[in-house]
């Protein structure tokens, strides 16, 4: 059974949007802004190997286009051609904790019906 905590069931990235939302199995729902997903890029390129991932300055923050990998993670596109970086629903559901990013707890009458 797949985890709901890091189970999307709907992403929502318009395009020319500066946000990206993701709906997730457990109610929770994050708008990450743009920039936080580009400097967050879990690329080896952007991050190294060092096992850390941190915020890197720089990059073109508007999202192309948005592909599924399997059932654990997103490529995104960006403007500037960068794609290598396999975004899995963990790494993202961690990103949503990020004071940048606006976070909406499932509320209590969601919960009871």
């Amino acid at each position: 059974m797949s985890d709901p905590n890091i189970t999307p069931v709907r992403i929502k990235a318009p395009h020319g949007a500066k946000t990206t939302e993701i709906q997730w199995a457990d109610g929770h729902r994050c708008v990450y802004p743009n920039t936080i997903l580009r400097g967050y890029c879990p690329c080896a390129h952007c991050q190294g190997h060092s096992g850390e991932t941190r915020f890197i300055e720089g990059g073109n923050s508007e999202l192309r286009d948005l592909q599924p990998v399997g059932n654990y993670a997103l490529k995104l596109v960006w403007a500037d051609g960068h794609e290598t970086g396999l975004y899995s629903f963990r790494h993202l559901r961690s990103l949503c904790d990020k004071p940048e990013c606006e976070h909406h707890a499932p509320s209590a009458d969601a919960s009871e019906s």
